[in-house]
């Protein structure tokens, strides 16, 4: 791609962006100014014009690059060697009595404190 068609690339995503920005605060507004129709349709019209919305949003350079973010985590999450799930309740049953011990230390150490302190204090 040249440096001209590039420029044109950025300038263009600026009003893909300002068309995008207008299309939901339109949705925004048209949903106000339409309180007295049933919400089925305003909610299909908000989903409806929100579609669009992102549509242009995808075709821009960052929405390209985010869309392929999400595409690329979804394949990372499939490769990911979920725990079974006796692994996930051992896991859960130890950091449950970690907290517990280290609650009753802190406890037992707030108590000694407050003791040493009203002892100094009188």
């Amino acid at each position: 791609m040249s440096a001209k068609a590039e420029a044109k690339t950025f300038r263009l995503d600026g009003l893909k962006w300002l068309l995008v920005v207008l299309l939901v605060g339109t949705a925004v507004a048209g949903n106000s100014y339409y309180a007295a129709f049933p919400l089925l349709y305003r909610v299909l019209a908000i989903v409806a014009i929100c579609a669009v919305a992102l549509f242009v949003a995808v075709n821009t350079a960052k929405g390209s690059a985010f869309w392929n973010l999400l595409r690329e985590a979804q394949t990372e999450v499939r490769r990911v060697v979920w725990p079974s799930r006796q692994e996930a309740t051992q896991t859960t049953m130890i950091v449950v009595v970690f907290v517990l011990i280290m609650a009753l230390i802190l406890w037992a150490l707030d108590s000694a404190l407050g003791w040493a302190a009203s002892k100094i204090i009188g």
